[in-house]
């Protein structure tokens, strides 16, 4: 009993289901546009679409999420009695037209009228788009001629469906036809025209009947002398037919004769013809087997000539790679002797800094290890050659005549002799000096440069001198 009620329950869920199916799915009728809003999904650019528009057929509404409504596709005749609308010559004209519009079903058109259309009954519709062709239709006219509008009706209609109908897929409509009545103007400017027209129409008519007559008088003095003309020429065309019979048979009897030595004629050429043929054959014959004759003696020549300067040339190719493996063979020599030899230098320089470094450290070694030690037995066994060299300084120098004023002993102890070779000997860089140069410090144990002492004694000279 349970399983029966539980089929009943999902037969009639299934059965409701279905009706809310078949009742949400929607049919749009031929002469209307079906507008699905709410959630419809995006467009191309990923943007939210805001409609769905189907025009025939029929699509699924979803609940809740979707609604739907309709634009009538049913054509509106519009009524438009534009009056005082200034053309390019500053004329004021009227131009009464009817034009009949409606909803466009093209896809891109009719997305802009579920946009801008949809609740909109039809007359507020009618409205909107009297307003948008009042516009245009003011800007054509204001950009044509009178003449052009009121003879050219076709460059006038296209010029104002082409501006009222971009502006009406704007809203989603589409202009069907545009009936342009009679225009006029306050001026008289048109009727003028008209007048003008009518007069010249009228004109032309008595024109063309004044010609028509004349051209019939022409005619009846024209036949009457044709006639005569022609009674006169067939009395001569009588007279010239025997004449041409006469001439016709003589004729004939002359261009029998003439055909017969034609024929004579052309069979003597062709024999000299032929003959002529049979001797150029002979000749271009000989030409040819001369021609041959040269080609094979200048190939066999040609032959010659150019196997001897391949082999002469191919000789060449092998002497110079020869010298040039040998030249290559010389440079590599050369190069290898170099190379041991700059070889050999170097290891002489590793060899000497290396005994040198070794000569060092057993000079560190001697001194227990000490650098100061070590310095002061290096400087030891240079002292000699330093001072050598500060004396060597000043010995070449020649002095012809040195003439001294000596005042005495002055507050140092010394006379001015004295001052005047301790002054050489100052000019010559002292071991301090020296030391400062090289960027080094003096050893303590080779003295202190004292500066102190002086320093009074330079202040008492100065007090002295003021």
């Amino acid at each position: 009993m349970e399983g029966i009620i539980a089929v009943c329950v999902i037969v009639v869920l299934a059965f409701t289901l279905m009706l809310l199916v078949v009742s949400r799915f929607k049919r749009c009728p031929s002469d209307k546009v079906m507008v699905i809003y709410g959630k419809v999904g995006n467009n191309s650019d990923g943007t939210s679409r805001s409609a769905k528009c189907i025009h025939g057929g029929a699509a699924f509404v979803w609940p809740v999420l979707q609604e739907r409504a309709f634009l009538d596709l049913t054509p509106l005749s519009i009524s438009v009695d534009l009056e005082n609308a200034l053309s390019r010559q500053n004329i004021r004209i009227n131009v009464p037209s009817r034009f009949t519009v409606g909803i466009s079903t093209e896809p891109g058109v009719m997305q802009n009228a579920a946009e801008r259309l949809l609740g909109l009954k039809l007359p507020e519709i009618q409205e909107l788009a009297k307003d948008i062709i009042f516009g245009q239709l003011r800007l054509v006219i204001a950009t044509m001629d009178i003449e052009e509008i009121n003879t050219d009706r076709d460059k006038f209609l296209e010029a104002v469906s082409r501006n009222v109908e971009g502006e009406l897929k704007k809203i989603g409509l589409r202009l069907i036809n545009v009936n342009v009545t009679d225009i006029s103007d306050e001026s008289g400017y048109i009727s003028a025209l008209g007048k003008e027209a009518a007069a010249k129409a009228i004109n032309d008519a008595k024109k063309t009947v004044a010609e028509k007559e004349r051209d019939g008088a022409i005619g009846e003095a024209n036949a009457h002398r044709d006639q005569r003309i022609q009674v006169a020429q067939a009395n001569a065309l009588a007279i010239q037919g025997e004449n041409s019979s006469q001439i016709e048979v003589s004729q004939s009897n002359a261009a029998r004769r003439e055909k017969e030595a034609e024929a004579l004629k052309i069979a003597t050429s062709a024999e000299k013809i032929q003959e002529a043929k049979a001797l150029e054959a002979a000749y271009a014959a000989e030409q040819l087997a001369e021609a041959a004759r040269f080609a094979r003696e200048k190939a066999t020549q040609e032959a010659d000539v150019i196997v001897k300067v391949e082999i002469e040339k191919r000789k060449r190719e092998l002497e110079a790679e020869a010298e040039a493996e040998q030249i290559r063979r010389r440079a590599r020599g050369e190069a290898d002797a170099i190379l041991a030899k700059m070889q050999a230098e170097a290891s002489g320089m590793q060899s000497m800094l290396t005994k040198q470094a070794d000569g060092l450290r057993q000079i560190v070694d001697a001194a227990g290890g000490n650098p100061g030690d070590a310095m002061r037995l290096m400087l030891a066994d240079k002292m000699e050659q330093l001072m050598k060299i500060q004396v060597e300084a000043i010995k070449n120098i020649k002095i012809d005549k040195v003439t001294v004023w000596d005042g005495g002993a002055q507050q140092d102890g010394k006379n001015a002799t004295a001052g005047f070779v301790s002054g050489m000997m100052k000019s010559i860089p002292p071991m301090q000096e020296l030391f400062d140069m090289a960027g080094m410090n003096l050893p303590q144990y080779l003295g202190t440069v004292q500066t102190e002492a002086h320093e009074p004694a330079a202040a008492e000279q100065t007090q002295q001198d003021a």
